[in-house]
């Protein structure tokens, strides 16, 4: 075995440095699902409409056209600023004009009667009643000369009084008639009958409620008078005369109606006539007069 001995004062060679070992580089394949990156697409400006104008695009937003009111809006608009602003100018307009003084009050000084109040002259003074309060009986013309009473109702008596069942029994369907006076508040009925020949007169004096006047009156009293005209001195009284004859319930008999209505206060006046010839108007019209000359 040979052994280097080193030389004085020589420099020591180092060994050569070894040799790193061969390594192939790794080669990345492109993955087939790993897409290249799209070409950003260049697509035509759009175009603005015509009478718009363009909002100015920022970073987060594109371009876009600003819209303009239409015709129906700026009217609702017009509309409704319209009366605030009127009303505005109206009320400044009005504030700031001076304040008008009012007139002075005028107040007459008090005075006292010099003597005590005569109880039987202020009673005298004061506006007479309606005689419609009382007995209606009294209110009733006098039989005319010439006549006869009938008794329509078998009460033994052509005067007195009626009562909502004995004068719905006089009607036809007597059941709905019943039940029609005591809707239209009907409070009493003073009745006069009377005939001359073969035609029948029955004056009656219906008295209503204060509160079913208006119904009473609607039910009972004339609307549109047929041959007939107003009953004088009246303010809604008529007569009427038809010439064209009616029958009888359950009958095929015929006669001749007439009839005179007027009211005053809560009494309805109401005058019938029934003949086997056209009833005379004007005789029917002087009948209803002197009655109504009796609720006076």
């Amino acid at each position: 075995m040979t052994t280097e001995i080193p030389v004085p004062g020589a420099a020591a060679t180092p060994p050569p440095p070894a040799e790193p070992p061969l390594v192939e580089p790794l080669v990345v394949e492109p993955s087939s699902a790993t897409a290249s990156p799209a070409e950003p697409s260049v697509e035509p400006p759009v175009e603005p409409p015509v009478g718009s104008e363009v909002l100015e695009a920022g970073p987060d937003r594109p371009a876009r056209p600003r819209r303009r009111l239409g015709t129906a809006r700026l009217l609702l608009v017009a509309a409704v600023l319209g009366p605030v602003i009127g009303a505005g100018v109206g009320y400044t307009v009005q504030a700031l004009r001076p304040p008008t003084p009012l007139p002075p009050l005028a107040v007459g000084p008090l005075t006292y009667p010099s003597v005590p109040l005569d109880a039987a002259a202020a009673a005298a003074a004061a506006p007479k009643p309606l005689n419609i309060d009382g007995d209606l009986r009294k209110l009733l013309i006098d039989r005319p000369a010439g006549t006869e009473e009938w008794d329509n109702y078998e009460h033994g008596t052509a005067a007195g009084w009626l009562t909502a069942g004995d004068k719905a029994l006089s009607y036809g369907n007597s059941g709905k008639q019943f039940r029609s006076l005591l809707y239209d508040g009907f409070r009493r009925d003073a009745y006069l009958a009377f005939s001359r020949g073969e035609t029948h007169y029955r004056v009656e004096l219906i008295q209503f409620g204060p509160d079913d006047i208006s119904a009473g009156t609607s039910s009972w009293m004339i609307t549109v008078p047929d041959n007939g005209g107003t009953i004088p001195g009246t303010a809604s009284g008529y007569y009427s005369a038809p010439r064209e004859p009616e029958h009888y319930d359950d009958s095929t008999e015929t006669y001749y109606y007439g009839l005179a209505t007027a009211r005053r206060g809560s009494v309805v006046m109401r005058i019938s006539v029934y003949s086997p010839s056209p009833v005379d108007a004007n005789e029917l019209k002087d009948l209803a007069t002197r009655q109504w000359e009796r609720l006076k």
